[in-house]
């Protein structure tokens, strides 16, 4: 019997996911997504007071997207970028983000506990989380643009609202990692815990939260959580016609190809 993809645990009043896809470092396919879809929903049907997520093994998080042949959303963004046409890849983006978006606007805070790497979407998901626990060794990278491609999780919006524009533009553009020192400097995380003990640090944030009161944790919430999509204003529907306009150009043949090759890209200039 396969082993579930995404592993929901309740701990008293606190609930732990974990994305579990080790020998993929935790990343993203069809499957997963629709498994963390039913996650989300077991989890509205009782609500605990507070989540922890973090991926299953020691070495990752979550890669991101699974940028693998095997997976057939690959072949629908290569499909949308050979048709030219921003439709399919925007639908394509809302069919990916759905899960996500489910998953983060639950009602109660959501903290990350990020083990290993956070690559791609996975760095969004993290973004996207309430808080940000990081084990010593963990690394983030927004590396969209490194395939030809751009944060279309929302991650890079709530990224901005967290590092300020500036420090938006140098990890989203560049592409480069950070380690945990340096995201808990710039305000992307929230603590740096011992090592191997990024989930016990954010369960002890986690609890301090569940002790106190569920109406006042939830409503304080909603305002933090709209302060920040007012922020944000309309970046939403830009962000996925934008990613959607990058897919349909074509650019993510050169990255994707490069990447299943174990290659450096070397993208053509626009034109």
């Amino acid at each position: 019997m396969a082993a579930e993809s995404i592993i929901v645990e309740q701990k008293g009043h606190i609930a732990l996911v974990t994305i579990n896809r080790p020998e993929k470092m935790n990343a993203f396919d069809e499957t997963l997504f629709s498994s963390l879809e039913s996650a989300t929903e077991r989890l509205k049907a009782n609500l605990p007071r507070a989540i922890v997520i973090t991926g299953a093994g020691d070495r990752a998080f979550s890669a991101g997207f699974d940028v693998n042949p095997d997976n057939p959303m690959v072949k629908r963004i290569i499909d949308a970028a050979a048709q030219k046409d921003p439709g399919p890849a925007a639908e394509l983006i809302r069919a990916i983000r759905r899960a996500v978006d489910e998953f983060v606007k639950l009602p109660v805070p959501i903290i990350a506990a990020i083990n290993g790497i956070a690559y791609g979407g996975g760095a969004e998901l993290a973004m996207r989380c309430d808080m940000r626990v990081l084990d010593p060794g963990a690394v983030i990278c927004f590396s969209e643009t490194r395939l030809g491609l751009m944060p279309d999780w929302e991650g890079g919006t709530a990224l901005t609202v967290l590092a300020g524009p500036s420090r938006a533009a140098e990890l989203i553009l560049t592409g480069r990692k950070v380690d945990a020192h340096e995201a808990l400097t710039i305000g992307i995380a929230n603590r740096v815990s011992e090592k191997g003990r990024a989930v016990e640090e954010a369960f002890s944030l986690a609890g301090m939260i569940a002790s106190n009161g569920p109406r006042a944790v939830r409503s304080a919430l909603s305002l933090i959580r709209g302060k920040a999509e007012l922020t944000a204003g309309g970046s939403l529907d830009f962000e996925e016609r934008l990613a959607a306009e990058l897919v349909a150009s074509g650019e993510c043949f050169h990255g994707v190809a490069a990447f299943l090759q174990k290659k450096k890209p070397e993208f053509p200039d626009i034109e």
